[in-house]
């Protein structure tokens, strides 16, 4: 796996994380426990921080990064994404706030300054417009991004069951390591 110090930030990893070999975590990252980070995706917290909560499943070719501080961004953008959530293959996600149990369609971008509150499921290919707030509970599709309608049920157990899930299967990954 390919973990990189940069500067003088190192990334943190809790217990039980797979990091894919193909996959790239830099800098100031956080990794909680049973996290997982798939094939060629790269999570990169050189500029300012990024915290992954519990049980989140980052999947193939997903980027993952932060804002600076500077003239026309001012103080900067930190990624902070909660426990229990699976951001889809080639999804973008950029100095935003997601909350637990949310599920990020394929090929989904965040832009910064966006917050998804906790229990959202974002369709594939949906654009989040920077400092969007998405309501927890609702399912929202397009670009950019609209409200189609409160989670059934199922589609909320749903969110709980795919992040279990793939923490079986990255521990069946760190079984064959």
């Amino acid at each position: 796996m390919a973990i990189r110090k940069f500067n003088d930030k190192r990334p943190k990893l809790g217990q039980r994380v797979f990091v894919d070999d193909s996959a790239v975590v830099i800098g100031n990252v956080s990794l909680g426990d049973d996290v997982s980070i798939w094939p060629m995706t790269v999570v990169r917290g050189d500029v300012e921080s990024i915290t992954i909560g519990e049980g989140t499943n980052v999947q193939d070719g997903c980027v993952l990064h932060v804002t600076h501080a500077g003239k026309y961004t001012g103080q900067g953008h930190a990624l902070t994404i909660g426990k229990g959530v699976t951001i889809g293959h080639k999804a973008v996600v950029h100095a935003c706030t997601v909350g637990n149990y949310c599920l990020i369609g394929m090929g989904a971008i965040i832009m910064d300054d966006a917050v998804l509150e906790d229990c959202v499921m974002l369709g594939a290919g949906a654009l989040v417009p920077p400092g969007k707030r998405l309501a927890g509970g609702y399912l929202y599709v397009g670009v950019p991004v609209k409200q189609v309608r409160a989670l059934n049920m199922p589609e909320k157990e749903f969110l709980g069951y795919s992040s279990r899930q793939y923490i079986q299967l990255k521990n069946e990954y760190l079984m064959k390591d």
